[in-house]
């Protein structure tokens, strides 16, 4: 397992993280791993989490026609 020193951290910070982990029932070397863990953990985008959620199922047939009319665009002036 890696470790990481962190030097030059200001007191009012170490105090904050503290009071931190306190709340959250850990110590505060916990915190600051849970904290960074949440920091660097992978992000699902909202596209990723419907196909997986549309391949959990088998898929889904979307039966519809696209309106190809053209648009006339806004004029704002």
């Amino acid at each position: 397992m890696s470790a990481l020193t962190v030097r030059n951290l200001s007191d009012e910070t170490h105090r904050a993280l503290k009071a931190r982990a306190e709340s959250n029932h850990r110590s505060t070397e916990a915190e600051v791993r849970a904290i960074l863990d949440a920091a660097v953990a992978p992000r699902v985008k909202i596209g990723s989490l419907l196909t997986a959620i549309g391949q959990s199922v088998g898929g889904v047939e979307l039966d519809f026609d696209r309106n190809a009319e053209t648009r006339t665009p806004v004029n704002f002036s």
